[in-house]
């Protein structure tokens, strides 16, 4: 239970941060009084010396004229936004295209730089991917200068992986299994390619160990969304066309308890993945 405040000690905050609001909005006692539609004695009595603190009535047309949050006048919050302008920065949505480089995600990866990254890719995490799978994959959006495209795409992989970043990937067991097989997703994907593939993560696996660990979960019992959780302060959610970001720490740890639930419940944990897509090539 938090600690109750003295009256004095409560009116000497308020007056100290009314009289901050004011001076950074420009706003002058007049005309605050004048907004609030009180006396301009009021305002005076408010901001003197003394115990004097306002009803509920005036300390929110305060807070409103002078942008700021009743609850921060009042000493009941450290943050003097408003709770609406909190909730709108701590969720944004942004356009997410069909494309080999997506600054969005790059952003986010350099602003992550150094913490760990946490992700549930939608097919298979662009970092593991061999050159030839993403020409197959993203052959309608290279356009006309397809090797110029492929060596940006290129150049941002070596950025991440040197960026001293932790990468932790789940993915469900029949994405790495349609592969293999080359149905679903993956239908139509040459042997040769999908063989690349798996030998390409497997070893990456094993040679970045313990930087990177992909473990697999079985979709039948667990199930996520793509997410990625860039370090402690931003979770992404992947719609398709657009990404839904979260900058609050309350929603930030929900998604990261998530991730954990799912590395918990993985059938093949990160110390048996490469042995486990080795494996499947014998379906290829």
């Amino acid at each position: 239970m938090p600690d109750m405040m003295d009256k004095r000690d409560r009116a000497g905050l308020f007056r100290l941060r009314l009289t901050q609001a004011m001076a950074e909005k420009g706003v002058s006692q007049a005309a605050l009084a004048r907004a609030c539609a009180v006396d301009r004695s009021t305002v005076s009595a408010l901001l003197a010396p003394g115990k004097r603190l306002p009803n509920a009535q005036l300390a929110a047309d305060c807070a409103l004229v002078l942008g700021v949050s009743c609850d921060w006048l009042l000493g009941l919050s450290g943050r003097p936004e408003p709770v609406s302008n909190l909730l709108a920065a701590s969720l944004t949505m942004t356009e997410a295209p069909r494309a080999l480089i997506d600054e969005t995600i790059f952003g986010w990866h350099r602003e992550a730089a150094g913490y760990k990254i946490r992700h549930v890719p939608a097919t298979l995490p662009d970092m593991l991917k061999t050159r030839a799978m993403v020409e197959w994959e993203y052959a309608p959006q290279l356009g006309r200068s397809p090797e110029q495209a492929l060596r940006a795409f290129e150049d941002r992989l070596a950025w991440m992986r040197g960026a001293r970043s932790d990468y932790e990937i789940a993915l469900p067991l029949h994405e790495v299994d349609n592969l293999a097989t080359g149905t679903g997703y993956y239908r139509g994907l040459p042997p040769e390619i999908r063989l690349g593939q798996i030998d390409r993560m497997a070893d990456l696996c094993d040679q970045l160990y313990p930087t990177l660990r992909l473990c697999l979960f079985d979709a039948r019992r667990v199930f996520s969304a793509p997410v990625t959780v860039f370090g402690p302060h931003l979770a992404v959610v992947y719609l398709g066309r657009h990404y839904i970001a979260f900058r609050d720490d309350a929603r930030v740890e929900a998604v990261s308890e998530h991730f954990d639930w799912l590395v918990r419940e993985a059938e093949i944990g990160a110390r048996d993945a490469a042995r486990h897509l080795r494996a499947l090539k014998l379906k290829i």
